[in-house]
């Protein structure tokens, strides 16, 4: 399978569809492996015509892990809003853009539509905001600006969620399927969820990925100044029930970006359910194919 490289860090990635049709390029979120972005989901965008390439960021799946220990998701929480400690912080979003523009250069991809998800939405608009010759479009779903006063999750939630890292695979499964219960919609089904985590589990699993990657965020700062100035085609899909980075998180973004338009589906939280995915797709199809005709 194919690998890119940046620097040091190696990163695992595949591609779907006719290589001579307009790529889009699908990122993934916080601690979650390129499969997360379903093979049934990618097929619906191939079918509309689109080359799609998804790859696992750095610290997930088959891309390579940062050596050392991460800071505790409790200690990064608590930092929220403060200078971390150099040592805390290995790499920012601006790192994980270049990871991505080097899986752009290894798939021999110039210019591509960028659909990124949570923590992937931040990256594509760092991808946006330091490359904007290569992109053509922008669909940021569930995702936020960088400003601490937009986006952030219900403090209900954040006294809910469990924390702590999990040291097997039961641990991990069960985990997901309590955080995944508390942060999505009416769709969840969790016994998929737990088929999937068993899944990627095994696919490979590493209990770091969340600490390097939240300090990464949250060192990263705010985006929304940079974010004024961009001319991409922007579409912002955003779900009216997710507690985890709130609707206010999409609205900023697609209120500070000209010209950008926002979808906001009623009955969907901080998830990609499967019974959603044909609206979900139809969208960053019609978004995509606008830009093409252009």
């Amino acid at each position: 399978m194919p690998e890119a490289v940046n620097g040091d860090t190696t990163l695992f990635y595949d591609t779907m569809g006719d290589p001579n049709d307009p790529t889009i390029l699908l990122v993934m979120g916080l601690g979650a492996q390129m499969v997360a972005f379903r093979e049934e989901f990618c097929q619906l965008l191939v079918r509309a015509g689109f080359h799609i390439v998804r790859f696992d960021n750095r610290d997930v799946g088959l891309s390579s892990k940062t050596p050392g220990t991460p800071p505790r998701i409790e200690e990064l929480i608590n930092m929220q809003g403060e200078d971390l400690p150099e040592d805390k912080v290995p790499y920012l979003l601006s790192d994980m853009s270049d990871d991505a523009f080097a899986v752009l250069d290894s798939a021999g991809v110039n210019k591509a539509h960028l659909v990124g998800v949570s923590m992937g939405g931040m990256i594509a608009q760092t991808m946006v905001i330091e490359h904007p010759e290569r992109i053509l479009s922008l669909t940021s779903i569930m995702s936020t600006t960088g400003n601490p006063d937009v986006g952030g999750a219900k403090a209900e939630l954040l006294m809910k969620m469990p924390l702590t890292t999990p040291s097997s695979k039961e641990e991990a499964i069960e985990t997901s399927v309590e955080t995944f219960r508390l942060i999505s919609g009416p769709h969840f089904d969790a016994d998929a969820h737990a088929e999937e985590t068993a899944a990627t589990f095994d696919r490979n699993w590493n209990p770091n990925a969340q600490g390097f990657q939240i300090a990464a965020i949250f060192a990263s700062g705010d985006r929304t100044e940079a974010l004024r100035s961009i001319d991409i085609p922007t579409l912002v899909i955003h779900g009216r029930l997710d507690p985890l980075v709130q609707l206010s998180g999409g609205e900023a973004t697609s209120s500070i970006i000209p010209n950008s338009k926002l979808v906001i589906f009623d009955d969907m939280g901080h998830d990609l359910p499967e019974a959603l995915w044909a609206d979900i797709t139809s969208e960053i199809i019609s978004h995509a194919q606008a830009v093409v005709e252009n």
